[in-house]
């Protein structure tokens, strides 16, 4: 954060700022460095203060102020604004307070607008809430003062800068290579595939790592409200992205909009990021309809959980539909479920990896395959386990027989 004499330079550099063109990252820095000269003749300052100066003064003026430290930091996960004064980050799945904080709500105000403006988002007091990204793929929620009531609050969630493999997934030990081996087979054998999990769970990671299995010569159609899968390999790919309304409240672009446009667009797999309302049925229609291989995520606590979500979403895009009707649905479009969680130690682990069977007497029929499972080393502090076989077979097995594939699950 600026103290009084780096907030004079500041000004003094806007006052000094040709505004009539656009200026480069280098003629900001050259100007800041000509001022800084000029300015600190009698203030004794090391080389180190006077390039901690700078950068502090170039982030204040071309990047995220406060924040750029922390968006530059690659073991930064999570950044989270309460207001001008409090930020914390998550490190290492551990929450600190940051040491810097804004000089102002304005200023903060500032650099949500920046945010936004950068991905032609709109937040203000008629639309206090928005999604978006910064440009290197973070993925940003805002909630603008007074709807926040301790001041503006802004998250930002950090994504790694190459996208997680399942290959490293197994070096951690997250996954058995037996599993790897399963989930493999399932997505090249275009089983449709829901990620299930808590906030922080690491869905959107794990999706990431699944689609590396998805075979290089598809087509794949990705869906979010704001882009951050990092699909890699797929040479005929095309994502596509939420509007938010504009100032006259036209012009909205949903996921059902997007769903529904997608399947006029030849899609062998539709990946949706998200599903939280509505577009559920949308994304289950386009599973049962052809376009078999497709994923997607849902926050939930537990598998059982995950569908009672999904049947509750389904109902806010179709009022009316029977609940028999949303399930048949459901146990048709989908045919496994993986859920993950964030455990006490803050680590993150697979829980279950279940079948979805089939639907019978008013419920749909489960199956798992594997469930995590606690070792004799596991401790309040430290939780030890792995992915256990439940000894139940993969019943539904004719999409792998329509692969070739001749073994047993």
């Amino acid at each position: 954060m600026l103290d009084d004499f780096g907030q004079r330079i500041r000004d003094i550099i806007l006052s000094e700022m040709d505004l009539s063109r656009e200026l480069s990252d280098e003629e900001i820095c050259d100007l800041i460095g000509s001022v800084v000269s000029r300015e600190a003749r009698d203030r004794p300052m090391t080389i180190k203060d006077r390039a901690e100066l700078e950068r502090t003064i170039f982030n204040s003026l071309r990047k995220l102020d406060v924040l750029q430290e922390l968006v530059d930091d690659r073991d930064v996960t999570e950044i989270m604004v309460n207001g001008p004064n409090d930020i914390f980050y998550e490190k290492a799945g551990r929450i600190q307070r940051f040491k810097g904080h804004f000089s102002s709500e304005e200023k903060l105000e500032d650099v949500i607008q920046q945010i936004v403006g950068r991905h032609n988002r709109v937040v203000n007091q008629a639309s206090p809430i928005v999604d978006t990204r910064l440009s290197d793929g973070s993925r940003v929620n805002i909630v603008l003062n007074p709807i926040s009531i301790g001041g503006s609050a802004v998250s930002i969630r950090k994504f790694p800068e190459h996208p997680m493999s399942m290959e490293r997934l197994v070096e951690i030990e997250a996954l058995s290579p037996e599993v790897a081996r399963l989930l493999q087979i399932l997505t090249q054998a275009k089983y449709n595939i829901f990620i299930s999990g808590g906030t922080g769970s690491g869905k959107t990671t794990f999706l990431n790592a699944l689609s590396q299995y998805i075979p290089d010569d598809e087509r794949i159609i990705t869906i979010e409200d704001s882009a951050e899968l990092q699909i890699t390999g797929i040479d005929n790919l095309v994502s596509m992205e939420t509007r938010n309304a504009n100032s006259s409240g036209a012009g909205e672009i949903n996921i059902r909009d997007l769903i529904k446009s997608s399947l006029r667009m030849r899609p062998e797999r539709i990946v949706v990021g998200e599903v939280r309302g509505g577009e559920a049925l949308d994304m289950l229609q386009a599973m049962n309809t052809g376009h078999d291989g497709s994923l997607s995520t849902g926050h939930a606590n537990s598998t059982k959980d995950m569908l009672s979500r999904l049947e509750t979403m389904v109902l806010q895009g179709a009022e009316g539909l029977p609940l028999e009707a949303i399930r048949q649905q459901i146990a048709s479009a989908i045919d496994i479920i993986i859920h993950l969680s964030r455990l006490r130690d803050k680590s993150r682990k697979t829980m279950e990896i279940t079948e979805v069977v089939g639907y019978r007497n008013g419920e749909i029929l489960l199956n798992p395959l594997y469930q995590f499972v606690e070792d004799a080393d596991t401790s309040i502090q430290h939780v030890s386990g792995h992915l256990q076989r439940t000894g139940n077979k993969l019943q539904n097995d004719f999409k792998l027989k329509l692969m070739g594939y001749q073994g047993e699950w």
